[in-house]
């Protein structure tokens, strides 16, 4: 597997627009957020459709709150597929979190307990995207500062059996699963040796800080920071580990860097993924 198999790319947010623009030659794919669309004006509507025909899009979905026992909004996934139709992204993806209940938003994405009917609740929103959008998404494994109350088994667990029950593919979110190992003492390797990783089809990358929680530290995954070393070897790991094609996208929200610095947080994760590739292939030489 070479390089030119997997793809690199940036979240598309206004204050960056200049700067990805100005280097399309050094970004391969660039990262929507899907739900900023669902209710724009026909001119930006129509500034995406422009901005796919020059370089290719990835749709990321934040509020449908796909892990739940409650069902996700059919209107929330009929703009969806309104949305994929205007600009065909390469995928779509979303969450595997809770964002509300009985008519609450709690606003923010929350891991729930990790139960067979968190699992049975996942996999039937699945089906539902599939069914409305026409594709179902990658699902993303998120972070969280707390420990999902009433949980009988682990993350890893719970995301292999909704990814088996749904036939879904992963978007994995390396900086939330740095901040999970972190924040619970697990190690990030163990995960990854856990789940089917054939079914990781997408990388994110991002970076965070260290917040008080009470006695302890957390680690927070806010956006807003670079990406860390350790965050990097796991991609490395990742590519050691993954036979498919890979997109990576780096996550950026705010204190925005120069686009020298967020190039080069790219072209870092081109040569760790890189790495993890040629020990791919020096493995493969050595069984033969």
């Amino acid at each position: 597997m070479t390089e030119k198999m997997d793809s690199f790319g940036i979240g598309w947010r206004p204050e960056l627009a200049g700067g990805i623009l100005a280097n399309l030659d050094r970004i391969d794919v660039v990262e929507v957020i899907a739900d900023d669309y669902f209710e724009a004006p026909h001119s930006h509507r129509r500034a995406m459709r422009t901005l796919a025909a020059q370089i290719p899009i990835v749709l990321h979905g934040v509020t449908l709150g796909l892990a739940s026992a409650v069902r996700v909004d059919a209107k929330r996934l009929g703009q969806t597929a309104r949305l994929i139709d205007d600009v065909r992204p390469q995928y779509w993806s979303e969450h595997l979190a809770f964002v509300r209940g009985g008519g609450v938003e709690i606003g923010h994405l929350a891991a729930p307990p990790r139960t067979s009917a968190t699992v049975e609740g996942a996999v039937a929103n699945l089906e539902l995207a599939r069914n409305i959008v026409g594709d179902a998404p990658l699902v993303e494994n998120v972070a969280t500062l707390i420990e999902p109350p009433g949980s009988d088994r682990g993350e890893a667990e719970w995301i292999s059996e909704i990814l088996m029950g749904s036939n879904c593919d992963l978007l994995l979110d390396l900086h939330n699963l740095f901040a999970n190992a972190k924040n619970f003492h697990f190690e990030a390797s163990d995960f990854l040796s856990q789940i089917p990783i054939g079914r990781v089809a997408a990388i994110h990358l991002a970076g965070g800080k260290w917040v008080a929680a009470g006695s302890e530290r957390r680690l927070l995954d806010d956006h807003l920071n670079d990406v860390p070393d350790p965050v990097y070897q796991l991609l490395e790991e990742v590519g050691a580990l993954a036979q498919r094609p890979l997109t990576v996208i780096l996550e950026r929200d705010g204190c925005y860097p120069s686009m020298e610095c967020l190039l080069a947080q790219l072209d870092r994760a081109r040569t760790a993924l890189r790495e993890g590739r040629k020990r791919q292939t020096t493995r493969g030489k050595e069984a033969a």
